[in-house]
């Protein structure tokens, strides 16, 4: 066995040492970063002041946008075309996707689902015997 003391020792140095060298590297450099803030205004507000070298840019926006979801989010190109949905037929669609996966479903998806392929056997073992009362 070999001593991984030595090894040790410089891995912690190394580890104290790099934010020392990179705190080093901004006090060179004298000068704090850049700071632009984007706001947007709305109705009669006004733009505030810029404090020191901060840029500030200010985009107006009508007073009735003000806790409206942004134009670019509220129009997506799937309700332009099908004219939108109502959340009854997207509970629906999400249900029948999620029920390939629920226990009882007899789906190697999910958590469970091979459950459901013994029942779903006896339906049609079921579903056949009564076909064959029948024809007979």
């Amino acid at each position: 066995m070999f001593n991984t003391k030595p090894l040790l020792i410089a891995a912690l140095l190394l580890a104290f040492a790099t934010p020392a060298f990179a705190d080093a590297d901004l006090a060179t450099q004298g000068t704090p970063p850049e700071r632009i803030s984007f706001l947007v205004t709305f109705g009669d507000d006004k733009c505030p002041e810029a404090i020191g070298d901060e840029i500030i840019v200010c985009a107006p926006a009508p007073e009735g946008d003000r806790y409206r979801i942004p134009k670019d989010l509220r129009d997506t190109e799937d309700d332009l075309v099908s004219g939108g949905s109502s959340w009854t037929s997207a509970v629906e669609s999400l249900d029948g996707y999620s029920r390939a996966v629920l226990p009882n479903s007899c789906s190697v998806n999910g958590s469970n689902g091979f459950t459901g392929c013994t029942k779903a056997a006896l339906e049609q073992w079921h579903a056949e015997r009564r076909s064959k009362r029948r024809s007979n």
